[in-house]
């Protein structure tokens, strides 16, 4: 089976949208804030962030190279440590970067086309609402960390840093990714409030830690469920079908 062939109406809609999307953002960027009234500016970096969220990495990934939906697998997500299981190591690596991209660009997008501040956490929040519920896969994609990730490294880097390495803390000591995770979200919520509390930390920037810090541990609901009862699966075991 070619990879045209091979390749889903969703997938060729990604595919299609992607150069589209990037034209229009970096066309946006340049045009900066002189482009057009500030509601309407907020309306167009909103749509590109929600549907640039919306490119599935993982999906586009496995039903090229697989013939198959990512969702059909596992914890049926669209996201990196759905990918690991199915697809291995290398794989998930480059999901991992391209997933954390889409959170870094809407950013960047929309802090060159409007400012600081509050059009960076609605371009962050509407990333990872794409991610999570992205149109092109009938509102059914992953839980968020890595577009989440890639946005707060742009806005609050070294609370970025903090959450990333505890979770690779309690990933690699617990061997179960969805709590690194779930205490990474936490944390970086946590240490928002308090570094806005102790040496004035951005105010929306702490807002978005907390509202997309929910979000995400909204999407882990099934995991904390498996965590508490014991059954949620480890680093090492593969995705099976389930469905």
């Amino acid at each position: 089976m070619t990879t045209l062939r091979r390749a889903s109406y969703a997938t060729i809609a990604m595919l299609v949208a992607l150069p589209l999307l990037l034209a229009a953002g970096v066309a946006l960027a340049i045009a900066g804030v002189q482009a057009a009234p500030q509601p309407l500016m907020y309306v167009t970096v909103g749509v590109i962030a929600y549907l640039t969220g919306s490119i599935s990495w993982g999906y586009i990934f496995v039903n090229l190279t697989m013939g198959e939906d990512i969702r059909d697998f596992g914890s049926g997500r669209t996201g990196m440590s759905n990918i690991l299981r199915t697809s291995g190591g290398k794989a998930a690596a480059v999901v991992f970067l391209l997933d954390a991209g889409k959170g870094v660009l809407c950013v960047m997008l929309a802090r060159a086309a409007i400012g600081l501040g509050g059009a960076e956490v609605a371009a962050a929040l509407l990333a990872l609402c794409g991610h999570n519920w992205p149109i092109f896969l009938r509102f059914r994609g992953g839980r968020g960390i890595l577009p989440g990730l890639g946005a707060l490294s742009v806005m609050a880097p070294w609370v970025a840093v903090a959450g990333g390495a505890l979770f690779l803390v309690i990933t690699l000591s617990s061997r179960i990714l969805s709590l690194g995770s779930i205490v990474g979200t936490l944390t970086v919520a946590a240490l928002s409030i308090v570094l806005m509390l102790l040496i004035g930390h951005n105010q929306l920037y702490t807002l978005y830690a907390c509202v997309g810090g929910a979000v995400i541990i909204w999407q882990h609901r099934d995991n904390i469920r498996r965590i508490a009862n014991g059954t949620e699966r480890r680093l090492g075991m593969p995705a099976v079908r389930n469905r």
